[in-house]
């Protein structure tokens, strides 16, 4: 029932967007009135993909197609010293990406930290300025191209115009929202990844669509804004999974942002992880509470979208594990030779496994993935078994 109360709303969505559009689209003004609100609505679609490439491309083009002795009328964030900036930073990301195709792994991901704080920080500046006035000039453009007889008698008799005072500025942020969340995806995908070629992948997939949706603007803006309109329904889909993927890529950032293992203690009863896979109806990279009830079973707590009424659900029976990773710890269960995640958990939890153990009743500890075989070529390079300890200094 939620499920189709959200759909149907979306569709709602989609129509009232759809008929202004077509609205605006009526020769009864200018055309160019219609085109720069089809050019507003990309704008934000564009901006919410990458925002610092975004406001600062978008102010760059501002700035250079001002008429001359008005450019001091731009707002703060199109004006040269607002927009340069953004475009060297956008250029240095861009050196760090290409070399650290070149690099081992792990090593460039300070730097993958950084810029994930970055589009934090820019998609809130451009959330909270840029996209405001831009949908401010869609709505201007778009009550002057519609015809003003439709636009305030509305349907029997009820006027729109103001519907579409009120509702313009709140829509185009939740719009932004919802394609920043997919775009900011990237982001977290790249500090989990361990391979820059993966990382330069799927910056090139971001910076492609970017490229491609100005391009189409300048050959056919409307194109362009139904192209825009596609991105905004489809994020609005798939919002849940981005949102816990960003709460996933904040909770590591801080982290290692803060190097906050350092001062961390585990809690004896209680402690914060994500589901590292679908297990009955929660979904994967659920954040919340791991304790463990008095029959010794592990369960697992969380609140979807961290605001709504709790759940509870029991870990699946069996045999368990914790792995020592590189970056950060999890919890796997175990059957003969095969292991599989269960529960991640943040880095502040690296170098406590052993007292994660002895709270969770959890006996196995053994080292995964990219650390287990950065040990393994360690071991080879130093020609001593994995298994023997190093020789201690007389």
């Amino acid at each position: 029932m939620k499920r189709t109360l959200l759909i149907v709303l979306a569709l709602a969505l989609c129509c009232t967007v759809v008929y202004a559009a077509t609205e605006a689209a009526k020769p009864v003004a200018t055309e160019k009135e219609g085109i720069a609100a089809a050019v507003a609505l990309t704008k934000i679609t564009g901006i919410a993909i990458s925002p610092m490439l975004g406001v600062g491309g978008v102010d760059a083009y501002d700035y250079f197609t001002c008429p001359k002795g008005k450019q001091d009328k731009l707002p703060w964030y199109a004006r040269l010293k607002f927009w340069l900036p953004a475009l060297l930073l956008v250029a240095v990301v861009a050196i760090k990406d290409g070399a650290g195709v070149t690099l081992p792994p792990g090593w460039k991901k300070p730097f993958d930290v950084v810029e994930t704080v970055e589009s934090k920080v820019s998609g809130l500046v451009a959330a909270g300025a840029v996209v405001p006035s831009i949908a401010a000039i869609f709505h201007s453009q778009l009550t002057a191209s519609a015809d003003p007889h439709v636009l305030h008698a509305g349907i029997l008799g009820m006027s729109f115009a103001p519907l579409l005072d009120i509702l313009t500025i709140p829509l185009a942020v939740t719009a932004f929202v919802l394609v920043w969340l997919v775009g900011h995806v990237i982001n977290v995908l790249i500090l989990i990844s361990p391979w820059g070629g993966v990382d330069a992948a799927l910056k090139g997939i971001r910076t492609a669509s970017l490229a491609a949706l100005t391009a189409i603007t300048f050959i056919d803006p409307w194109f362009a804004a139904m192209i825009s309109l596609v991105i905004v329904v489809t994020a609005y889909f798939i919002a849940g999974w981005s949102f816990r993927l960003m709460v996933f890529g904040s909770v590591f950032t801080w982290d290692f942002f803060t190097f906050r293992r350092k001062r961390f203690t585990p809690d004896p009863k209680t402690n914060w992880m994500f589901i590292a896979r679908k297990i009955e109806k929660t979904p994967i990279r659920s954040y919340g509470k791991l304790t463990k009830s008095d029959d010794g079973r592990l369960m697992f707590e969380y609140r979807p979208w961290l605001f709504f009424a709790p759940r509870k659900i029991a870990m699946p029976t069996g045999q368990y594990a914790i792995g020592r990773g590189l970056f950060f710890p999890e919890i796997m269960t175990v059957d003969g030779e095969k292991t599989k995640s269960l529960l991640n958990m943040p880095p502040r939890y690296k170098k406590h496994e052993e007292q994660i153990g002895q709270i969770y009743g959890i006996r196995d500890i053994r080292d995964v993935r990219l650390l287990k075989g950065l040990k393994a070529i360690w071991y080879w390079v130093t020609g001593r078994n994995a298994a023997q300890p190093a020789a201690a200094p007389a």
